[in-house]
């Protein structure tokens, strides 16, 4: 595909463009199970997965289709080199929490590559080195002590200047053998395995209510109700969230392009930098042996915030700066949740809960934390012995004193749109002003409108309040939905949900097109 090309890149990832489709059948009548599981990505599956093979009798319940929210749209790497963490978790928690961090998601690799090999899984697994780098000579002793920290907790780590990218870098991290493969392969073989050992899996059954006791009760959109001992949230942004952890989590978003290249020249391991927003390069096997696919993550943001399409320009020009010869097909976005301490949250929801458990914030890596999210909740469900990283995760730990800069500034980023967006005008006088294939925030009969305007001139008009708790909805020019900037819901146009925590899509709006109409701005919601 050329630069001239009208047609532009695919706006999907090559996980889903490359992988089957499913057709599992939504939940219709009411179930009663040993345990329920709320989300089918990796975290989701991978615990259904091993609760039925401890004997647990497992139901899955996916919004969507399984393997189509964001393990369906990550970098797919399985590393235990989370950019530049050692160090920082060697003086946070000392050598014992850096090791333990190590150790957890080093079994997590090796599990997936044994479970690859037990299922018979045509993956696209690889193993590769994977690099942590810097281009500034200022940041080459901050690499220096990574590489000695991630020694130190037990990873095969060295400092080196060569690499295998096509321009030169500073210093970097090298750890040995580490995986990259197909997540939706990978995925759609353990559903696969996971139904054939007896458990259950249903498609397009939002759960939207989950009451916690001696028994769990979720219920879903359709009405029908689960029934079960125990229940695991594993829907990226927990959807129920009594134990506050919106309070402790943050949303963010990055760029994912993607483009052929020549086999010889595509860079051999899995590399990423801190640096310029994050740059995060690696390449997947394509059909034929001759190309390779180059794929190049960046521009990390908070949802809602500035123009998504000026910030894939950005990616674009760095990809055809460092490798001229790339073509690029593909273009996609993934979104994570970064917590406050750095660290996952897998285990008890919250203090009062004994039956319910939650998988959240990967902060980037959740390939290998999911995982080890399987194995970790399998061990609190099924019985048997816990392992030693199980108190690291515990999402009941206390925030500490010096948590609380971070947790103070994520509050006051939500507070900024949860207010300050109200304060504002509307994006644009009317809905008249909105140009095709374009959406804004109009104000109308006294509430703020989220108002799209498709390519026919058909204007479609919501509740610009997000149904999670208020803040209002930015578009995304990029993908044309609607996102919320304080937890990271999404939103087609026409209100539906695409992505949690909102569970209840945006109200229908009726709005004028005229600027007469306009409200005063001070007629606030």
């Amino acid at each position: 595909m050329s630069d001239q090309d009208p047609r532009g890149p695919t706006h999907e990832s090559y996980w889903m463009a490359s992988s089957e489709s499913t057709a599992l059948p939504p939940l219709d009548a009411d179930l009663e199970v040993d345990a329920v599981v709320i989300g089918g990505g990796i975290a989701g599956l991978c615990t259904a997965w091993e609760l039925q093979r401890a004997g647990v009798g497992v139901a899955l319940l996916e919004a969507d289709r399984i393997g189509t929210g964001v393990t369906g749209y990550t970098t797919a790497k399985l590393t235990a080199l989370h950019t530049l963490i050692y160090a920082w978790l060697r003086e946070e928690h000392g050598p014992e929490g850096a090791r333990l961090y190590a150790q957890s998601h080093l079994e997590a690799i090796e599990h997936a590559a044994g479970l690859c090999a037990e299922l018979g899984a045509d993956a696209d697994l690889e193993r590769v080195p994977a690099y942590t780098y810097v281009e500034s000579a200022r940041r080459v002793e901050e690499i220096r002590a990574e590489a000695e920290a991630a020694r130190e907790a037990g990873l095969p780590a060295s400092f080196v200047k060569e690499t295998g990218l096509p321009y030169p870098v500073a210093g970097a991290v090298r750890v040995e053998d580490q995986l990259q493969f197909h997540p939706r392969k990978f995925l759609l073989a353990l559903a696969r395995g996971l139904t054939e050992r007896g458990g259950r899996i249903f498609e397009h059954t939002r759960a939207v209510g989950l009451h916690d006791g001696t028994r769990c009760r979720v219920t879903t959109e359709s009405g029908a109700v689960v029934v079960a001992r125990d229940a695991v949230v594993a829907t990226h942004y927990p959807v129920f969230d009594r134990s506050m952890l919106f309070a402790r989590l943050k949303p963010r978003r990055e760029l994912v392009a993607a483009a052929a290249v020549p086999a010889e020249r595509a860079p051999a391991g899995m590399y990423i930098t801190p640096e310029q927003h994050t740059r995060s390069v690696r390449s997947a096997p394509l059909p034929g042996g001759g190309q390779r696919l180059l794929i190049v993550t960046g521009e990390s943001f908070e949802p809602g915030t500035g123009s998504v399409e000026e910030r894939y320009s950005l990616l674009t020009a760095w990809i055809r700066g460092r490798f001229p010869e790339a073509e690029i097909t593909y273009r996609w976005a993934a979104q994570d949740n970064d917590t406050t301490d750095r660290l996952p949250y897998v285990g008890h929801f919250h203090p009062g809960t004994q039956h319910v458990y939650v998988a959240t914030g990967f902060g980037g890596w959740g390939m290998s934390g999911g995982v080890m999210s399987g194995r970790l909740l399998a061990s609190h469900i099924a019985g048997g012995p816990r392992p030693a990283w199980t108190e690291l995760y515990d999402p009941r730990r206390l925030p500490r004193v010096r948590d609380a800069g971070p947790l103070l500034k994520q509050q006051a980023f939500v507070a900024k749109h949860f207010v300050g967006d109200r304060l504002h005008t509307s994006h644009v006088d009317s809905a008249a002003d909105i140009p095709p294939g374009s959406g804004a925030v109009v104000r109308a009969g006294g509430h703020h409108c989220a108002a799209y305007r498709d390519d026919s001139g058909a204007v479609t008009a919501v509740d610009a309040r997000c149904t999670h708790l208020g803040c209002l909805v930015h578009f995304d020019d990029a993908e044309q939905v609607w996102e919320c900037p304080c937890h990271g819901s999404r939103f087609a146009t026409d209100g539906s949900v695409l992505h949690g925590p909102a569970t209840r899509p945006l109200e229908a709006r009726e709005i004028p097109e005229s600027p007469q109409d306009r409200e005063n701005p001070a007629d606030q919601d």
